[in-house]
């Protein structure tokens, strides 16, 4: 074994032992490896920065501002609210979460899919009084697995297209070609939840106690002409089991209906007034039909990207201390307009207008994003504070953004387009019909994901130029000796076991040279071993480290590194088995 052979194997040591037992965050750690082996000339400056320009890697980056443009105009909302609708238990809850988020998964990159879903899915929980815990995990499992089918799905398979491509005489990886064996592993894995998941996922309660709240808002909502909500009751509206929120009353063409029993049916230019904690007032803008009362709020002279959700608390020497929030020009003064009004716990009654404003009273406004910077020091307001996450989402322009990911989609399965060109032309067409502006595109993209698999790419490509894959292939072959059934199982558990340890990604690029080497010297077909390694890495469920939508449901749901062991080990299995089996059946060694 040459000396660049022993400089890797330290190197990938020193790595895997950092990423398991250090708080050093997976970017640097890989880019400090990568660097190591730039410096003791096991690869060149060329290989140590060709993750940069891999068209995988640039691919992610794009598809992350795609995304960014279905979340701002609410699109996913709006789906999956039709989408997960009022389960009768726990296991239907999940079986609602897993089947969309699996399908939606295959077409819209995993990663930045569940971080669109993950408060969708927490608000939704709330609503029906179930843990986050009970529900998150099994969404990143159905994301992951769903992912898995397309070559779109997840970043993983985009990785390994794109090393096949560089690296081998093979044509590009099909748009379906994976879901011959994803598609099974899917399947089973929400069977697997839906059976065993009350007794193997944790119950943590919930993350945030909203009764610990004491601030109780008094908001008026008005169902839109054309609402998707005329017609409907109540309850199957959504509007009854909003967690700390209660209906007082409906306003009715002039007509008061007290004490709203859940089977009344809402109508067009319904008056609604609610009172509750600010998470469910929240909640209520994001409902597509729904709007604030207020007129007012058409005449604010700010672009919809540009506004927040503020919360501002009245002090004596207000001007509009005393008057009501019309008497006031509340509007024409802040430049902002008041959506609630909260008092000491006290039920406040009349329209939201007519309410007459008291020092102290905190208000709930939507006005300009500097709105906080501007007014922080003013004498009107004892305290002004931003909501995080609340810019109102752009109902208008969800049609228009679920038409961009679908045309992307239809371009790159009949082959018109490259996934890289596709996707940058659904991200220009997010721009320019401003479903999402360049600030919000340009924070969406998640740096640190991409830096990863940049510097992933590196530590294979050290792999391959030190020999090591070569060494280890040789060492798989004596051991695995003629069995292809041995050989295809070991590189399952081997990608399975680093892309635990490390990322999937990581995972994938380390072993693929050595699955090639493996797959040469026993003269057998390489694309049952493709599959396996991109498989066995893109779905790595069994640690919150292998996959970042594990590691991105962690803190919402409460989970610890034990709940993924218990939950996933019983799963990956059942996946090495189905991808074991299948694979040399589909395509033929």
């Amino acid at each position: 074994m040459g000396l660049h052979a022993w400089i890797m194997i330290g190197v990938l040591s020193s790595v895997f032992g950092l990423l398991m037992f250090s708080r050093w965050a997976a970017d640097a750690v890989l880019v400090g490896g990568v660097a190591l082996l730039r410096l003791t000339g096991v690869i060149n400056a060329e290989q140590a920065l060709a993750g940069m320009s891999n068209e995988g890697v640039i691919t992610i980056a794009v598809l992350f501002v795609v995304a960014a443009g279905i979340r701002e105009t609410g699109a996913l909302d709006w789906m999956m609210a039709g989408l997960l609708g009022r389960p009768k238990n726990e296991r239907v809850a999940q079986a609602r979460i897993m089947v969309p988020a699996a399908g939606l998964s295959a077409f819209v990159n995993n990663t930045p899919l569940v971080a669109m879903l993950i408060p969708v899915v927490s608000d939704w929980g709330r609503k029906l009084d179930i843990s986050p815990s009970r529900l998150l995990l099994p969404l990143s499992i159905a994301s992951i697995l769903g992912g898995a089918c397309t070559l779109i799905g997840t970043s993983t398979n985009l990785i390994v297209n794109g090393w096949v491509l560089n690296e081998t005489d093979l044509p590009a990886l099909g748009m379906f070609q994976f879901a011959w064996v994803a598609l099974p592993v899917a399947l089973a894995g929400i069977a697997y939840t839906v059976a065993f998941g009350k007794h193997l996922l944790p119950d943590r309660g919930s993350v945030i106690n909203l009764q610990e709240d004491p601030r109780e808002y008094t908001v008026e909502m008005i169902v839109e002409q054309g609402s998707p909500l005329n017609g409907k009751t109540i309850e199957i509206a959504g509007l009854r089991n909003l967690p700390g929120l209660y209906l007082v009353e409906i306003e009715r063409q002039g007509q008061i209906l007290p004490a709203v029993s859940a089977n009344v049916a809402l109508r067009d230019g319904d008056r609604l007034v609610f009172v509750g904690v600010i998470e469910s007032v929240v909640d209520l803008k994001k409902i597509r039909g729904l709007t604030v009362a207020d007129k007012q709020l058409y005449k604010l002279d700010v672009p919809h990207l540009n506004r927040k959700l503020i919360e501002a608390v009245v002090s004596d020497s207000c001007p509009v201390a005393g008057k009501t929030i019309r008497e006031g020009a509340f509007r024409t003064r802040y430049r902002a307009v008041v959506i609630a009004v909260a008092r000491n716990g006290e039920r406040l009654t009349g329209k939201l207008g007519d309410i007459r404003l008291q020092a102290g009273d905190t208000l709930l406004l939507e006005a300009r994003a500097d709105f906080v910077r501007n007014m922080r020091d003013s004498r009107d307001f004892y305290l002004v504070s931003d909501v995080d996450g609340t810019t109102p989402p752009n109902h208008e322009k969800a049609l228009v953004a679920l038409a961009i990911v679908s045309i992307m989609v239809i371009v790159v399965s009949f082959q018109w387009l490259s996934m890289l060109k596709a996707s940058l032309v659904a991200a220009g067409l997010m721009l320019l019909t401003r479903c999402c502006d360049v600030t919000r595109a340009r924070a969406a993209v998640d740096w640190q994901v991409l830096i990863v698999l940049a510097a992933s790419l590196g530590l294979g490509k050290g792999i391959q130029t030190s020999g090591l894959d070569a060494i280890v292939a040789s060492s798989l072959t004596t051991w695995v000796g003629d069995s292809t059934s041995v050989a295809l199982a070991s590189i399952f558990g081997i990608t399975m076991l680093l892309a635990g340890a490390i990322t999937a990604k990581a995972a994938a690029v380390l072993v693929l040279p050595i699955a090639l080497a493996l797959s040469t010297s026993m003269g057998v077909n390489f694309l049952p071993f493709i599959m396996t390694v991109a498989i066995a890495a893109a779905t790595t469920i069994a640690t919150p480290i292998g996959y970042p939508t594990n590691l991105m449901v962690m803190g919402p749901g409460g989970y610890r590194f034990r709940d993924y062991v218990v939950f996933g080990a019983p799963l990956t299995l059942i996946i090495g088995v189905i991808v074991v089996t299948l694979s040399p059946m589909i395509w033929p060694l």
